[in-house]
């Protein structure tokens, strides 16, 4: 059975995130602030797009969510380094928090590989909240020209916590899972 013209359409969304990423790099690196901004701004309008066709359509699928939180990643990857050739104050101020942040990123995705020999796509409450939260403070960086602070520690903070939620669940789930709400939500489907 043939695959629906939307499920193509939802992975082309997420494809387009990822192949734009070198495009998006390559504009920062040329001081091309005026297209970085749009394209990025675009990054994360597409992001939130895909994950509701998806649903909107029936045609989530592993590939999908997989495709979907890589591109997330990748997009995001362009906007730091955005964030750091176009203010490298901001970058050095917050270091500490970034590192922090990187240092969970880069558990949460080493314990995954390890456990399951791949990336996870739990699409989490609190991850949906966290790319919400960083994408506003990416666009309102890029189109204000400076950090909104209150913004940017809102955005650290529940990034934080989700990535501790993943990590959590990644020692409780014994196979990788596409599309769990959270830990609240894991624990009263298995009480059941």
């Amino acid at each position: 059975m043939s695959k629906p013209i939307s499920y193509y359409m939802v992975n082309g969304i997420s494809l387009y995130r990822m192949v734009a990423v070198p495009l998006l790099i390559w504009l920062a690196l040329s001081n091309q602030f005026y297209l970085f901004k749009w394209l990025i701004t675009l990054g994360f309008f597409t992001d939130a797009v895909d994950g509701y066709l998806a649903r909107r359509f029936g045609v989530n699928s592993r590939l999908g969510a997989m495709l979907d939180s890589i591109a997330d990643d990748l997009n995001m990857g362009a906007a730091i380094v955005g964030l750091y050739i176009f203010n490298p104050d901001f970058f050095m101020n917050e270091r500490v928090t970034l590192l922090i942040l990187a240092g969970l990123y880069l558990a949460q995705n080493a314990l995954a590989l390890i456990k399951y020999k791949q990336l996870t796509s739990f699409h989490t409450y609190m991850a949906k909240t966290a790319a919400v939260l960083q994408g506003l403070f990416v666009i309102g960086f890029f189109f204000m020209g400076e950090p909104i602070y209150w913004l940017f520690y809102i955005a650290a903070a529940v990034t934080a916590t989700g990535l501790i939620e993943e990590i959590i669940l990644i020692l409780r789930l014994e196979h990788s899972q596409n599309d769990i709400k959270g830990l609240f939500w894991l624990r009263k489907t298995q009480a059941k």
